[in-house]
């Protein structure tokens, strides 16, 4: 049995089952932390959909190349990692 501390959470683990055991409180701050960081993720996104203000049809004229290749498609950024990915990650 090893112990590592992650981002000021004390977790034992076996190196060889890659079992992991949180003594008391433990589970109660990573689920704290995990609800904190779904909340800043949430807050992110509605303030990136208020910032995008939709296309309108006179914004978008027929003549103009700017507009023809990516009309009716998003770019979508690519999904952080969860902290508590970086956090069980023993490799």
């Amino acid at each position: 049995m090893l112990m590592s501390v992650r981002e000021g959470i004390e977790i034992d683990y076996c190196p060889q089952c890659r079992g992991v055991w949180l003594d008391r409180g433990e589970l109660d701050q990573l689920i704290r932390r995990a609800e904190q960081a779904a909340k800043a993720e949430r807050d992110a996104r509605r303030k990136r959909e208020r910032e995008q203000r939709p296309l309108r049809h006179e914004d978008y004229r027929h003549d103009d190349h700017r507009y023809s290749d990516s009309r009716g498609r998003r770019e979508y950024a690519h999904r952080k990692k969860s902290f508590l990915g970086d956090l069980f990650d023993f490799d």
